[in-house]
């Protein structure tokens, strides 16, 4: 029988994932549900992370919290990206297992995989090959949270399980002009474009690029699905030196095709041109959902719709945004 009441931490509960894990935790029906924000709990600082679990006790651990950013932010600041990144896993889930939590879900990334990796790409093929090197030490952040939760599964019998989400992006996403990801950085340039009457958005690379992207209230749903999983069915479907599963939307588009729809949607009449003196990153990044999909779980809000809603809290909170 399921407890409702049952402590729940959502790490990063204001960031786009941890809000939409919020939102789909309190729609199933659960009601104690704790979350910190960067000022009351620095996750990168031990002490602060061992103390607060120490005094709450949490009986769940939803790990959302993470810095992220798109290729000029990984760029720029690479070393950020790897020592926040680590330290936020280990801190949390070394305190979670110190102090008796016994179920936890980490989020990762689809740049954990090979930059080579055939597409659409499985979960054994991490480790396989050479990441991209714009964003390496983020990927090196989190392939080290997934082996962090598999290490304590093996060690101390707990049960941390690990999703790997396509490129998401929805409400409460990171809209800032530098270190946004393409998705919400092409609906704020075709936006003011649009205000200022531009005659044309430059898009950064050739276009040709091809990207998966998931809502990320999928993503939330789906991390509820995979958390909730009985054991016996999530042990038989995983190993224990591979216990992550790919979360994804089942099909790509090029940059090229994205920008031209974000275009629509926002209702810009100029043209597109593209900067081809600017990286493209890894050409194709699509994930292989066979596994979840199997499980039962499939994404339910298409690519038009998903950017529609993502708009929207755009415009909702675009005032604030230019501040």
């Amino acid at each position: 029988m399921t407890d409702f009441n049952q402590k729940i931490y959502v790490a990063g509960h204001q960031g786009m994932v941890g809000s939409a894990i919020v939102l789909a935790l309190k729609k199933q029906g659960y009601s104690n549900i704790i979350g910190r924000t960067h000022k009351e709990l620095n996750l990168t600082n031990q002490a602060e992370v061992n103390q607060f679990f120490k005094q709450e006790k949490p009986e769940q651990v939803y790990l959302a919290a993470a810095k992220v950013g798109g290729i000029y932010a990984n760029n720029t600041y690479p070393a950020e990206f790897i020592y926040d990144n680590l330290m936020v896993e280990a801190n949390v889930i070394h305190a979670a297992w110190v102090n008796g939590v016994q179920k936890l879900l980490f989020l990762g990334s689809s740049c954990i995989y090979p930059k080579e990796a055939s597409q659409p790409m499985r979960e054994d093929s991490l480790l396989t090959g050479k990441l991209e090197s714009t964003n390496e030490p983020y990927a090196i952040a989190k392939i080290a949270g997934i082996k962090l939760c598999e290490s304590y599964n093996r060690q101390y019998g707990v049960d941390y399980r690990s999703v790997m989400p396509t490129n998401l992006y929805g409400p409460g996403d990171n809209y800032h002009l530098e270190n946004s990801h393409v998705i919400p950085a092409l609906i704020r340039r075709f936006h003011e474009a649009k205000e200022s009457n531009a005659s044309s958005v430059i898009i950064w690379g050739s276009g040709k690029p091809r990207r998966e992207f998931l809502c990320v209230n999928d993503m939330a749903e789906a991390s509820l699905f995979v958390m909730h999983l009985d054991v016996i069915t999530y042990k038989s479907n995983i190993t224990s030196m591979e216990s992550h599963i790919n979360v994804g939307f089942g099909s790509d588009i090029s940059i090229s095709e994205l920008a031209s729809l974000v275009k629509k949607i926002v209702g810009f009449n100029g043209n597109i041109s593209f900067d081809v003196s600017k990286p493209d990153g890894t050409f194709q990044k699509w994930m292989n959902s066979q596994l979840i999909n199997q499980l039962g779980w499939k994404p339910k809000i298409d690519l038009e719709q998903g950017l529609i809603k993502a708009y929207d809290d755009f415009k909702a909170n675009y005032q604030v945004l230019r501040k």
